[in-house]
């Protein structure tokens, strides 16, 4: 058999082979694609990984302005100095089955319903990855995440196991709580658990207890996170406020519009009405001191002024025609013209395309001239 001579695998390489006549050669042409062919380790994903652009994690109270809670939101306080919260890890109970919501059941009902194949996957990979941690960290069993018997070989962290979740609870008061989940195993679960909605106490992000109803009195603090959100109002604000200061130099007329179809009080406001009035009710509406959410109320404002005159104008007129019973909703839930009984439309929209179509002009006038004698006055 010839025996090659141990050589460098380079494209193009002339290879001397022995035991072939003299002065024989051997061409070997390598494809350039085995030069990237070498095996690749894959990088192994880590809790260090997956927590490394969160930033600081922290309970904090929720503080909402717009929600009366016995005065402690004017103190910072979500509940009276020295009083915390103890709630217990939420479970779910069904013919005789208790599941608890931790976060960590690959196999719970939200995870499997998801129809994304690929996002299921990856959420089945994340939990396996931080459940095979705490597994090591509490238990000392160390497992394979790609292991087909995966949950066979888990011992402390497996869903049925009530004996240690009913232990997991979350304590907290007006002082924010320090979360560590990389140092701490027990911070880790809590992390997971709060954010699968195990906590009815703490909303899973800024975000969140903003969008609830009933805000909760605390919220998981994702640094990042939360900075972002934050910002995103901070951003609309700043816009409204460029509007308001642009309306208040350039046009005071429209100002007034705008500060009455935005303000509750809309009636109130007169043609004589000082302009100083009427910035300081639309910044107040800004801030979110007219019960809506911050973000809904800048961002109402933002696209009402930039509405034209003749529509915000007509905005301002029909809410107060409504006001002073110009304008009445009848049983059927459409709004009529309380002396002719001309049907205008299903709501205000309706009403300001119904009065800015010519042939409605003689009701429109009607309209006007009774509205503009009370703005007047």
């Amino acid at each position: 058999m010839p025996r090659r001579k141990k050589t460098e695998n380079v494209a193009g390489e002339t290879v001397k082979v022995t035991g072939l006549p003299e002065a024989s050669t051997v061409t070997v042409e390598i494809p350039e694609t085995l030069d990237v062919l070498e095996p690749i380790e894959k990088k192994k994903v880590t809790i260090k990984d997956i927590l490394s652009k969160v930033g600081k994690i922290q309970i904090k109270p929720y503080i909402d302005p717009n929600s009366e809670n016995m005065g402690l939101e004017d103190y910072r306080m979500v509940v009276f100095p020295g009083v915390t919260h103890e709630e217990q890890l939420a479970a779910i109970e069904r013919n005789g089955v208790v599941r608890y919501i931790t976060g960590l059941d690959e196999f719970a009902t939200e995870v499997q319903n998801i129809p994304d194949t690929s996002q299921k996957k990856a959420i089945i990979k994340n939990i396996r990855i931080v459940v095979a941690d705490l597994e090591q960290r509490l238990a000392t069993n160390v497992l394979n995440i790609d292991d087909a018997d995966f949950w066979n070989k888990v011992t402390l962290l497996r869903p049925e196991n009530i004996k240690f979740w009913e232990k997991i609870t979350m304590k907290v008061g007006n002082e924010p709580v320090h979360l560590s989940p990389l140092k701490d195993p027990y911070d880790l679960i809590k992390l997971m658990a709060i954010e699968a909605g195990g906590f009815d106490l703490i909303a899973k992000s800024y975000e969140d207890a903003q969008a609830k109803a009933k805000p909760p009195k605390f919220y998981l603090d994702k640094e990042t996170q939360t900075v972002s959100t934050k910002t995103i109002y901070k951003k609309l604000r700043n816009r409204a406020i460029r509007h308001l200061d642009e309306l208040y130099s350039k046009n005071p007329k429209k100002l007034l519009y705008v500060t009455k179809v935005v303000d509750a009080n809309s009636s109130t406001y007169k043609t004589h009405t000082p302009i100083d009035i009427l910035y300081e009710a639309c910044d107040e509406y800004i801030a979110g001191n007219s019960g809506e959410k911050p973000k809904v109320s800048a961002q109402r404002f933002i696209d009402t002024c930039s509405l034209d005159m003749e529509t915000v104008k007509l905005k301002a007129l029909v809410k107060d025609a409504s006001f002073f019973r110009m304008i009445s909703l009848k049983p059927d839930g459409m709004l009529y013209h309380t002396k002719s009984s001309a049907l205008l439309g299903r709501n205000v929209a309706d009403v300001v395309e119904f009065l800015k179509n010519p042939l409605n002009e003689d009701l429109l006038v009607k309209l006007l001239g009774e509205v503009e004698s009370l703005w007047n006055s």
